[in-house]
């Protein structure tokens, strides 16, 4: 058997180089290569072969490690879990720092591979710098922290066992149902040891992504289920994405006259204006979507985890029998719904087949057509720029940008208030041009995703809106951006604080309290930090100006951050749903005594069980 001595880094990084994946007929990499910061725990193993790999398997430095990771979960979101990113960073700090993001992609399904170094296997200088010593087990390390946050987990003692580890791994990262973040801990002496490796390790290898057909037992039981239906919805989650159903989707919802609702992660799989499309459900949903869910007899909930912004808390369509089209057993089962397991695309195929013939009462979608319609003036009301001189609220804020944006634009933001402004009020043109982080609701993530759906889809136009909050968190890869040629548009919206929280705050009886910065910190100015990071940047004057920049900012070469002032107190009331966030149970107060009769009296419509 032929066999190549290498480093177990060098290993790595050849097999990762030599996996492939294929979109649209073409044959490509699968990984669009590796973020790293380097460190004294993979500087020394890791970095040279990466250096060797060169434009095979390209390394990107960033700033942080928690952003670099959301660049990279960013990317393979944009790339429907299609292409994929590794991360690796040094012992201690620089791998605990990539924890949050593995969350982020545990969250929501999508695929990262960490490779963060670790203290020495051979543990003879122990303790080494960075190390976290467990009093009671010798064999924890900072890396143990990825452990509840990773659907694959493996620490390398000896080279040979990546022979084992590194494609486990791949079928995790590659498996539709398990899909999401796979962390290999690389000690780092191990990295520099050399062993004799198969060639046949190294060889290419094309990643075709499974899609399970359903079981015809389950088939049988959802369409009869949908065909007993007489105020059928159709919930379109990320599920319907990943799969590439969205034309799918569109058959199915004509050929059998039901409504879509789209979650954060499924918005945009219909066009903002399709016909079937009554727009954002939930916490932060549309009026139209939301007064359908609260009438429907069915709910077909089609690749979604169902999380409480999407169900009201359990409260929206507690009345509505469930059936649960999904790749994971897991997430097709949840509230107690009738499972169909099996790929979106598939499964609403064969659903479509067991269906022929069948629609749901023309009265329905024309109840739903009329709720739409009004919902879509609503949106252009709430969207409009208001009066000269009046500080704008969030909502106007993106109606401008929404208006200016180019029709194949990708808008990208995580956290705060301005996802529930955009899920309810934001037009997206299709599947990739609406990214969310909604899953684990991560601030910080924002411009970091901005870069890693830039990177993955460079000729489309990449809007970041992100709030001073996030900003303030993390802003360092403006700086990446600006390095590498990735041209961003960042809209900042300075409410001056968390405006989202404190809203919540007063909202379930409390006083404001520690949230809003008006008394707490002097003015920041945000244009001028950006600048100093490399961006173009200027604070707009109101809507105006902001309409008279964004132009020109689309039309930039570099990295333009925009700046503008909006009210801390405004938010969009029309639409949404209730959400369940406890309130005090010995009010002191009238405020207090108020929200707690609300609460009870909504928590009583929960629907309990499975």
């Amino acid at each position: 058997m032929a066999t190549i001595r290498l480093t177990a880094a060098e290993a790595t990084i050849r097999f990762l180089a030599a996996q492939e994946t294929e979109i649209d007929g073409n044959r490509l990499p699968l990984f669009g290569g590796v973020f790293a910061i380097f460190g004294h725990g993979n500087v020394a193993g890791l970095g040279p072969a990466l250096q060797a790999a060169g434009k095979r398997l390209p390394t990107f430095r960033a700033h942080n490690e928690q952003a670099m990771a959301h660049a990279a979960i960013a990317y393979a979101k944009t790339h429907a879990r299609r292409r994929m990113m590794a991360c690796t960073s040094s012992v201690g700090p620089g791998a605990t720092n990539m924890v949050t993001a593995a969350a982020v992609a545990h969250v929501n399904r999508l695929p990262v591979l960490f490779l963060p170094g670790d203290v020495f296997a051979d543990r003879r200088p122990d303790p080494v710098l960075q190390q976290v010593e467990c009093f009671g087990d010798a064999t924890v390390t900072a890396n143990d922290c990825f452990r509840p946050v990773s659907r694959f987990f493996d620490r390398i003692m000896r080279p040979e066992q990546l022979l084992a580890s590194l494609p486990a791994a791949l079928r995790v990262l590659t498996d539709p149902a398990e899909c999401g973040p796979a962390t290999i801990a690389f000690p780092q002496d191990v990295q520099t040891e050399a062993f004799n490796w198969p060639a046949v390790f190294f060889r290419p290898r094309l990643h075709r992504f499974r899609a399970p057909e359903p079981d015809a037992r389950e088939l049988t039981e959802a369409a009869e289920a949908i065909r007993r239906a007489k105020r059928p919805l159709i919930i379109a989650g990320g599920g319907v994405k990943y799969a590439g159903a969205e034309v799918a989707l569109a058959r199915f919802a004509d050929a059998h006259g039901i409504p879509v609702a789209e979650t954060q992660a499924g918005k945009g799989s219909l066009a903002w204006d399709h016909a079937h499309n009554a727009g954002a459900i939930g916490v932060t949903g549309s009026a139209a979507a939301n007064a359908l869910a609260a009438k429907a007899d069915l709910v077909l909930a089609i690749g979604t985890r169902l999380q409480d912004f999407t169900s009201g808390s359990r409260a929206l369509f507690g009345q509505a029998w469930l059936v649960g089209l999904n790749v994971a057993g897991f997430d097709a089962a949840k509230h107690g719904a009738l499972p169909l397991v099996a790929d979106a695309a598939r499964g609403l195929a064969a659903l479509g087949a067991a269906l022929e013939g069948w629609t749901a009462p023309g009265g329905w979608m024309q109840r739903a057509a009329t709720a739409t319609a009004r919902w879509a003036s609503v949106v252009d009301r709430i969207t409009a720029a208001p009066k000269p001189g009046v500080v704008p609220s969030d909502a106007q804020v993106l109606g401008a940008v929404n208006r200016a944006m180019p029709r194949d634009g990708i808008v990208v933001c995580a956290a705060g208030g301005l996802p529930g402004e955009l899920h309810k009020l934001w037009r997206a043109t299709d599947a990739a041009s609406y990214h969310l982080e909604y899953g684990f609701s991560c601030m910080g993530y924002e411009i970091a995703g901005g870069l890693g759906a830039k990177l993955a889809m460079p000729k489309r136009e990449v809007v970041v809106m992100v709030g001073d909050g996030s900003y303030l968190m993390m802003n360092s890869e403006i700086a990446t951006s600006v390095a590498m040629g990735a041209k961003l548009t960042i809209v900042l919206l300075d409410n001056r604080g968390f405006g989202c929280i404190n809203r919540l705050q007063r909202g379930t009886g409390g006083a404001p309290f520690n949230n809003l910065l008006a008394d707490a910190a002097p003015p920041i100015d945000f244009a001028a930090h950006a600048a100093s990071l490399g961006a173009d940047a200027v604070a707009v004057d109101g809507i105006a100006g902001l309409e008279a920049a964004l132009p020109r900012a689309l039309r930039a070469r570099r990295t333009t951050v925009l700046v503008v002032a909006t009210d801390p107190q405004s938010s969009t009331q029309e639409g949404g749903a209730w959400w369940d966030v406890p309130v005090t149970a010995a009010p002191r107060d009238a405020a207090q005594k108020r929200a707690r009769a609300e609460y009870e009296t909504n928590r009583a419509r929960q629907r309990l069980g499975a």
